[in-house]
């Protein structure tokens, strides 16, 4: 029995229809799916939120499933690749599977460079390694770095280092080291000085942009973490930077966030391409809802004429 045509997934956090009065984040999360939905029923596509770790959701009846705001994946990594294995084979994922498993690791910032597309410097410190970040920090040459997990979401345990705090912070990531693998990039000062941009993408074309800036003295730019949102008008150049890294992809994405800089060079530089679940901001930009719903469209009705 279907009971939608789209399944739209979140986690439990978020499954509520209606935030508290006092819940902004909530209510941003619905704002953003009602225009979706909206959107989608204009094409004559119903649609359902779900937890996507709900086991008594039956993926089999939806045509598709589109991540949304599936923000406790990294946290339950296990479970959720899993379960990526079970629902692969139950209904169609948007974004497909393959770009969903290669985007959950930060390698993929390698496969990019690998392919042209220049990204903030990086070097992976990999599981079991047991350099000290005094060590990392003597072989890069810099002052200050970034470390963050290859898999991880929400700035996870993602730290500033120099050599003043290397110490302390080598205590919290050298048990983590054991299990999971790092990624460790100079600090770029334009994080603090102008924030960071993040274009987003409806089949490989730009639709529009945002800028991310950190709270004082902070460098987090995560709402999560006191950062705010602000407009933004990227340069032809951004623009072109994040179609081309949108079409390095092994398969074209329907949706999703290109997040780039000025690194210290003062060349743009992508630092995150957001392909499983981003943060869109469709709020502030109401017209990309419709863009957005004629992907998941054209990528189920692909999917059925070649089954036709």
């Amino acid at each position: 029995m279907i009971q939608a045509d789209v399944a739209l997934l979140t986690d439990i956090r978020y499954t509520a229809a209606v935030a508290a009065k006092d819940d902004w984040y909530l209510a941003n999360i619905l704002a953003d799916d009602r225009l979706l939905q909206n959107s989608l029923r204009l094409l004559n596509l119903s649609s359902r939120r779900v937890d996507w770790a709900d086991p008594a959701i039956d993926f089999s009846a939806f045509r598709c499933a589109v991540f949304r705001t599936t923000w406790d994946y990294f946290e339950r990594l296990t479970e959720f690749t899993e379960w990526l294995q079970v629902v692969r084979q139950q209904t169609q994922l948007c974004n497909e599977y393959a770009t969903v498993a290669w985007n959950i690791d930060k390698h993929y910032l390698a496969d990019l460079a690998a392919v042209g597309i220049p990204i903030v410097q990086s070097q992976f410190i990999e599981r079991g390694t047991s350099l000290s970040l005094h060590e990392l920090l003597d072989a890069s040459g810099w002052d200050e770095a970034i470390i963050k997990p290859c898999v991880s979401g929400g700035a996870r345990h993602t730290y500033r280092v120099h050599r003043t705090t290397a110490s302390q912070i080598d205590r919290i990531v050298q048990p983590l080291l054991l299990t999971e693998a790092f990624v460790f990039q100079p600090f770029q000062q334009n994080v603090i000085d102008s924030g960071e941009d993040a274009l987003v993408l409806f089949n490989g074309r730009y639709s529009h942009a945002v800028r991310k800036i950190a709270k004082a003295g902070d460098f987090r730019v995560q709402d999560d973490h006191g950062g705010t949102v602000h407009s933004c008008q990227p340069t032809p150049a951004q623009i072109e930077l994040a179609e081309r890294t949108m079409a390095a992809c092994q398969c074209r994405p329907a949706y999703g966030r290109v997040d780039m800089i000025r690194d210290n060079s003062g060349a743009w530089a992508v630092m995150e391409l957001e392909l499983i679940e981003p943060e869109l901001w469709l709020r502030r930009h109401p017209s990309a809802a419709a863009a957005f719903a004629a992907a998941i469209d054209g990528m189920i009705r692909a999917l059925y004429e070649s089954h036709a």
